[in-house]
């Protein structure tokens, strides 16, 4: 089996594509106007204690509390039966590390039992303890790990060894050994200094993390289109695998790497209710606050022989593509499965059993809890950040929260990749498009910045215009061409040009201005914030790419 990491860098997106035979099993997202926090570590104050619920909530300096139980508190008590009001209080000032990011209303959960990975173990505040990963299952080996751990063990430290380091030796062991206790020691100075709440350590970013996490001798390729990212890359590897520098590749070509690998057409997929299976049928996912609900169909599949046989080729296809696709949409929480009923015991446990066999593909905990009395699978399965669907959608504005569309920092995105992408394809000049006023006004940012970065990036010039009927998804190619035939579509007005316009709302970033359009065309009128509903007659005193700025010669009284 053939398996690549795939990592696309445009800036303000990181995504990260794990392939296996050129299929997409596991997709990783990190957004610059979107920060993950799971592993950090901050200096927390305890803003209450909750006896009640055996726990505390922790300010940290961000928008929501972190929620602390009793049971992450150890290593901070020093036995196993207490109360977490004898151990805590109001006020009180302590390092937490973030195990789980904000989830919809619910603020990040954290813990006091530190850790920190390196590439091989992994450094904890717990003291005295030693464990080797379970997916190390060579008796031997893990014998002989653990021995080496455990005479590396700093005396107020507990040592985890991670599954990559299998047969590595001691001294690659203890070699990262030394880096994390550099690190704790810098992490304990910077502690010591600052006053909570405040940031003491920033975990490392999704590229570092897959690098350090994903990339082992069981990866035939890393390919980066980032020449930064793909430097830091070699840098990293040069510390921890050198061996596996000459698997590195800068991808440069002018077609997206995800459209090279077919990628951008498996993640639309990732937001579909409906999963086709190839024997016919298919399974729906719905996925609500409380759990996730998969059913599995028959669909067009009649099978060959009798109605049972073709009920349990179809829920072993259907067991396969669930796990891929938990994996795939980062799904976690409770999740309940509807199989096509069988009427024979061991048909369930074949079913049951295919699930654990291919859910251990899946780093991500989970547990298979059984057959409910309806015939029903319950399962959980570790929730540390937000489902693929909810990073890349929002609650739908037109449905008044009945669906999903794609969320506005998406379709941003999108646009980007379409105009680049088109260009691609095309040796024009200039293009002209016409979005959504929210959409545009993102595009263009504040004194055109965004639009002047992206021109220059791709040495071509955009034209925009906002109408406001349209969908906020809707993106219109009005014209590709040169820059003179573009110019005279994208500028309809002169300067010293007169005209009546309703001024429809206050400008986004300057609220003392109002806005109009002219036929899709911005026209930013100054001091028109306070004339929002009214008509006006205003004079064009400046003409640019985007936008025209007019004053208000007179209100127009009907």
């Amino acid at each position: 089996m053939s398996k690549e990491i795939v990592i696309n860098d445009m800036g303000l997106e990181t995504r990260i594509a794990i392939l296996e035979n050129r299929e997409l099993v596991e997709i990783i997202y990190e957004r610059d106007f979107s920060e993950q926090i799971v592993g950090n570590i901050y200096k927390g104050r305890v803003e209450s204690v909750l006896p009640g619920m055996q726990a505390a909530f922790i300010d940290i300096g961000l928008e929501k509390n972190v929620f602390l139980h009793a049971k992450d508190l150890i290593p901070l008590a020093e036995r196993k039966n207490f109360r977490i009001e004898e151990l805590i209080k109001t006020g009180q000032q302590l390092l937490v590390q973030i195990t789980k990011e904000p989830l919809g209303t619910k603020g990040p959960r954290g813990t006091c039992k530190l850790n920190l990975a390196g590439r091989y173990l992994v450094l904890m505040n717990s003291k005295r303890h030693v464990g080797v990963s379970r997916r190390i299952d060579d008796n031997s080996e893990r014998k002989r790990l653990k021995n080496i751990a455990s005479e590396l063990l700093p005396e107020d430290k507990g040592l985890i060894v991670r599954t990559v380091a299998a047969y590595k030796s001691e001294q690659e062991l203890k070699k990262d050994l030394s880096l994390l206790l550099d690190l704790w020691n810098e992490i304990e100075e910077e502690a010591s200094k600052e006053r909570a709440p405040s940031l003491i350590y920033k975990n490392l970013n999704s590229v570092k993390q897959v690098i350090r996490d994903k990339f082992t001798s069981e990866i035939d390729k890393l390919i980066i289109d980032n020449k930064k990212d793909y430097h830091q890359a070699i840098r990293t590897l040069d510390h921890i695998s050198p061996e596996l520098e000459s698997r590195v590749y800068y991808y440069d070509h002018p077609k997206p790497i995800f459209d090279y690998y077919n990628i951008e057409e498996e993640i639309k997929s990732l937001l579909k209710r409906k999963v086709p299976l190839n024997c016919g049928g298919y399974i729906i996912i719905d996925s609500t606050e409380a759990l996730t609900a998969i059913d599995v169909n028959t669909g067009s599949y009649v099978g060959k022989d009798n109605l049972e046989d073709t009920v349990v080729k179809t829920n072993l296809e259907a067991a396969k593509e669930i796990a891929k696709q938990l994996r795939l949409r980062d799904i976690g929480g409770i999740i309940i499965i509807d199989f096509i009923d069988m009427k024979i015991d061991k048909d369930r446990e074949l079913i049951l059993d295919t699930l654990r066999s291919e859910l251990t593909k899946d780093k991500t905990k989970s547990n298979i809890l059984g057959l409910t009395k309806l015939g029903l699978v319950e399962m959980t399965r570790k929730n540390e950040r937000e489902r693929v669907g909810e990073f890349l959608q929002q609650e739908c504005p037109y449905c008044q929260g009945t669906g999903s569309i794609l969320s506005e920092d998406t379709i941003f995105l999108e646009v980007i990749r379409k105009i680049k992408e088109i260009f691609w394809e095309s040796r024009a000049e200039a293009i002209l498009l016409e979005v959504h006023p929210k959409l545009a006004s993102r595009l263009i940012g504040v004194s055109g910045k965004n639009l002047e970065k992206l021109e220059k990036e791709l040495n071509k010039e955009i034209y925009i215009m906002g109408n406001k009927e349209l969908h906020l998804e809707d993106i219109n190619v009005l014209k590709i061409g040169s820059n003179s035939e573009i110019q005279v579509l994208a500028k309809p007005l002169n300067i010293g040009e007169r005209l009546n316009l309703k001024v429809e709302e206050r400008h986004m970033n300057n609220l003392d201005d109002g806005i109009a359009r002219l036929d899709g065309y911005i026209i930013d009128i100054l001091e028109g914030g306070s004339l929002v509903g009214q008509r006006v007659r205003v004079e064009i005193i400046e003409v640019k790419k985007t936008y025209a700025i007019a004053e208000v010669v007179k209100t127009i009284d009907y």
